[in-house]
């Protein structure tokens, strides 16, 4: 039996050594494989709305530092000292995201130093994520504050997208890419891009405000390809962007076998590792991804490939787009590396934090 079952879950405690020196204080859960979630390094204060308000604060000074605009995640788990919290900002709109018993003990807290620190005109928790179950809670999407819309308007590089809350993928956008999709402009002038796994298009329609002759997004979703034609009408670029509906590795396929070549293919795939023993299998799914990507390009294309898998660590990204050119006979060159923007920051003890990988590679 383990001494962790006297504890609620989410219960806040206080850690100390093997010889009972404060470490700090935590809040546990016993039907987590994550027992215990550091608050403070100073065990007397806890997860309360004091903390949460001075937190949150020094999370926004660093935005407001690094942003002009307010579209961005505001916070960021463990990566601004907030634990189980995901807050995304849409101007007048925030997007709260719990995934630990111990936030969700302090929802209400949470909300209201929200509420006091950007006065928004409204507030979505959406709390639909499956890690949610793992840790006892149950899954929902609701209003928390004010007046929620369906969509928001957003702008990211210079460019204009619509995104819904409710109904869209996470928090409604990725805000994670942005600084990477500004790379891809430099490489996109008079260029044919395939953008895959494209959902709003934050790829393609970018890289057709940047000069792009055509974009084509491929995306398994019809209401994510909708949302494509509308963001790409919203920037006056709607003749140069299509989308295709399908499975990408079948599109992929059925792009090579009808001849089809681009000058960019951007790669931005879901998680396929959600779990260290899923790391093989998924492994092979990237290899096989980059090398229908590789098949397609033009000779001295551009190949972006991105992981959003933790336990696809950097090397293991470059390594199966090696693999991928040698199984397709080309040669590649990696000229740019990226990764998260620095409204993700990480925390260097904890790994998991920094999750997001991106190569730009020309392939010969």
């Amino acid at each position: 039996a383990t001494p962790l079952s006297g504890f609620e879950p989410g219960q806040p405690v206080q850690l100390q050594d093997a010889r009972g020196a404060p470490l700090g204080s935590a809040y546990v859960n016993p039907r987590s494989l994550i027992a215990a979630r550091l608050v403070h390094r100073d065990a007397g204060r806890v997860l309360d709305g004091a903390l949460l308000r001075e937190r949150l604060a020094r999370a926004l000074a660093l935005r407001e530092r690094v942003f002009g605009a307010p579209f961005y995640r505001l916070a960021f788990g463990e990566g601004d000292g907030l634990p189980g919290l995901v807050v995304d900002r849409f101007a007048e709109m925030l997007v709260v995201q719990i995934t630990t018993a111990g936030m969700e003990r302090v929802k209400d807290e949470v909300i209201a130093a929200l509420d006091e620190l950007l006065g928004p005109r409204g507030i979505l928790l959406r709390n639909d994520t499956a890690g949610r179950e793992l840790e006892g809670l149950p899954r929902y999407v609701e209003p928390a504050l004010g007046t929620v819309p369906e969509s928001v308007t957003l702008e990211e590089n210079g460019v204009r997208f619509e995104a819904p809350l409710a109904a869209g993928q996470k928090t409604g956008w990725f805000f994670d890419h942005r600084m990477n999709r500004a790379r891809l402009a430099a490489y996109v002038q008079d260029a044919r891009v395939l953008d895959v796994f494209s959902y709003l298009g934050g790829w393609g329609v970018q890289a057709a405000c940047a000069g792009a002759r055509e974009a084509v997004c491929v995306d398994v979703s019809r209401p994510a390809l909708e949302g494509v034609a509308a963001n790409a009408a919203l920037n006056g670029v709607g003749d140069r962007v299509r989308t295709l509906q399908g499975d990408a590795f079948e599109v992929l396929r059925s792009l090579a076998a009808a001849g089809e070549r681009f000058d960019v293919v951007v790669l931005d795939p879901p998680a396929f590792i959600k779990r260290k023993k899923d790391a093989e299998k998924g492994g092979e799914a990237y290899r096989r991804l980059n090398g229908l990507g590789m098949e397609l390009l033009a000779p001295d294309g551009l190949l972006v490939s991105a992981s959003c898998s933790y336990h696809m660590g950097r090397d293991a990204l470059q390594d199966a787009m090696l693999r991928a050119s040698r199984r397709t006979g080309r040669d590649l060159q990696i000229v740019e590396e990226g990764g998260q923007g620095p409204d993700h920051p990480w925390h260097p003890a904890i790994p998991e934090t920094r999750y997001l990988k991106c190569f730009l590679g020309r392939v010969s």
